[in-house]
């Protein structure tokens, strides 16, 4: 699967359409666009924390839920209006501070459905913290 979007229409469009997780604040960055994939990074930080210092729950599910949602735009052009219909996770270890990766794997890619895997891992030794699958409808085009 070629992907239909550049890096740099990535980083154009997302913060205009999604600024709610793609602002300037957010410390997430789309690292990587390959064939039938995306890599994105989140700075954790403070806020990202709950009580015991560890990231939260809540801040995987958005990493991964986001992580989705660009590789099937960088795949399928920008249909912002793509939706998440359904998604499991998994918490696998206490995440490390610092940044976060999330390489996420088109598993199919219809015209009406997505399925997506992601897999989050620490940026300094590249243990797997989280799993997630996403399914994606898109909208009519």
């Amino acid at each position: 699967m070629q992907p239909m979007m550049t890096l740099e229409e990535l980083r154009t469009l997302l913060p205009q359409e999604f600024p709610q997780a793609m602002g300037p604040d957010s410390g997430l960055t789309v690292a990587e666009i390959g064939q039938g994939s995306v890599v994105m990074k989140l700075e954790a930080a403070e806020r990202h924390l709950r009580p015991g210092g560890t990231v939260s729950g809540p801040t995987l599910f958005m990493l991964a839920d986001v992580s989705a949602y660009v590789a099937i735009l960088a795949h399928i052009g920008p249909v912002v209006l793509a939706v998440t219909t359904n998604m499991s996770i998994n918490f696998l270890i206490k995440p490390p501070l610092g940044t976060l990766v999330a390489k996420a794997s088109l598993l199919k890619l219809g015209k009406r459905l997505a399925v997506v895997e992601v897999a989050i891992a620490g940026e300094h030794d590249g243990t797997t913290v989280c799993h997630a699958v996403a399914t994606y409808s898109i909208p009519p085009r």
